[in-house]
């Protein structure tokens, strides 16, 4: 049943109309006029009769879908997501919402972006389109599909400034199996397991993989914008391979400074180190624009950009690509040659599309959107309590939560557990150096709704915790 709106825009207020739009329509579905059995109207004929553009009904209604007041289903149009009371339209056991397991669980486990794109009428299309290609009876080449690699290549220059050809660009299925081939193709030169040196704090699926993999994990403590040149000059004996988050150290968000990037390249060069960089997130930048990617600054030092979609689409996919030249390059290519490409013929076809006809752009830019709009929340909720320190949150997908040492991070953890919220303790991703007290809190996934739920609930806890007498 389609929803008649009387809504009035004042075109002579300072609020922008699309902000005007958002009120009134979660006003409308918070008392009850806008009911889940209500759709919308479609963008152009709701713009029409208010008498504004269609990207002011679009924007309003991209955050409310973003907030998880709204529901977008395709050709099927636009519907109310939840009652009055806040509750789903259907039962959270029945059809989970993005960041809600089966048992109605928020999940705000980092890593993990919006399930929008499968719901996107351009990802359908390209999925469409690369069904109905002729089926090749070869397998995919080794290094992916050209037109992929071309897409790629086209999607680094415009977002990340990166000149490359479609040459440089090999497909993998994501981080773990790049991280894998590179593995391989550095004990082709070394002849033994390769050393390679990790930041800690760090991913701790790369640890385990370049473990699994084959090579000796080696260490560093970094600070927030990962390490220095100085700790570089000091260590007794060169690794192989380094691996490092620039754009956004993981976990703890910073970003190494231009000075520090050019002193890793010219500490690497004359030491024969390969250059891991792992560029997982640089779509996203909530305030200052991304500084330039190792690879694309001059230098003779052997970098490897490790890019995915895991984060820009969803890691469901497995879907991912090198970056690569030089002598690195060549070996990673024949190691590729020797193993073939992991990632099917048809999904590379469909990404091909989609990236090519402007889909992963304009869900970037979508995505964006929402995603600053629950940093907001976080500020909101958490940004003006003198008990914890929010950190990361220039970027990414994620925030960290530093607490007081009266309020153990595992205990509170286990505590959120049992009222319905899931998090994960920032004492996971230290290896060797001592741990740090606090929370890494993924804000991808879930709604608007959830994570306002979600960041209650631990507020309340925490106050709860740092009154309680010591024990």
């Amino acid at each position: 049943m389609e929803a008649e709106l009387p809504l009035v825009l004042d075109g002579g207020s300072r609020i922008p109309l699309a902000a005007q739009l958002v009120s009134l329509l979660r006003e409308a579905i918070l008392n009850g006029t806008l009911r889940p059995e209500h759709t919308l109207p479609a963008t152009r004929r709701l713009a029409a009769e208010l008498g504004v553009s269609r990207g002011v009904v679009v924007r309003a209604y991209e955050q409310l879908s973003g907030e998880g007041y709204l529901e977008s289903r395709g050709s099927a149009g636009t519907r109310v997501a939840v009652r009055s009371d806040g509750r789903g339209a259907v039962p959270e056991s029945v059809r989970p919402a993005p960041g809600a397991d089966g048992d109605g669980i928020i999940d705000l486990t980092p890593g993990r972006p919006s399930g929008a794109p499968f719901r996107d009428r351009a990802w359908r299309a390209a999925w469409r389109k690369a069904v109905s290609e002729p089926v090749d009876v070869e397998l995919p080449p080794a290094f992916g599909l050209p037109a992929l690699r071309t897409a790629v290549a086209d999607h680094l220059a415009a977002s990340r400034g990166l000149t490359v050809s479609a040459d440089d660009v090999i497909i993998t299925a994501g981080t773990s199996d790049a991280l894998q081939l590179s593995v391989a193709a550095l004990r082709r030169q070394t002849k033994r397991p390769p050393r390679v040196l990790m930041e800690d704090p760090g991913y701790p699926t790369a640890r385990r993989v370049l473990t699994a993999a084959g090579s000796a994990v080696l260490t560093l403590p970094v600070g927030q914008d990962g390490l220095e040149a100085a700790q570089l000059a000091a260590l007794g004996s060169c690794p192989d391979a380094i691996l490092v988050t620039p754009s956004h150290q993981y976990p703890l968000g910073g970003r190494m400074p231009v000075g520090e990037r050019l002193a890793l390249l010219e500490w690497a060069e004359p030491n024969h180190v390969v250059i891991l960089e792992d560029d997982y997130d640089s779509e996203f930048r909530h305030r200052r624009m991304p500084l330039p990617a190792l690879a694309s600054l001059p230098s003779g030092a052997e970098v490897v950009l490790v890019g995915t979609f895991s984060k820009s689409l969803s890691p469901w996919l497995r879907c991912g690509y090198l970056v690569v030249r030089g002598t690195v390059g060549r070996r990673l290519r024949d190691a590729r040659l020797d193993l073939g490409t992991p990632v099917p013929g048809v999904l590379q076809s469909a990404l091909a599309n989609y990236i090519a006809g402007g889909g992963l752009a304009r869900h970037i830019a979508r995505a964006r959107r929402q995603y600053a709009h629950r940093r907001a929340l976080l500020l909101d909720r958490l940004g003006g309590r003198a008990d914890v320190d929010l950190a990361a949150l220039d970027g990414g997908l994620h925030a960290v939560i530093r607490l007081q040492p009266d309020i153990p991070a595992g205990r509170l953890a286990e505590e959120a557990l049992g009222l319905g919220v899931r998090v994960v303790t920032l004492a996971g991703y230290f290896a060797e150096r001592p741990p740090e007290n606090g929370l890494v809190i993924g804000y991808g996934a879930p709604s608007d709704l959830q994570l306002a739920r979600a960041l209650d609930i631990l507020t309340g806890l925490i106050g709860r915790m740092a009154e309680a007498p010591p024990q």
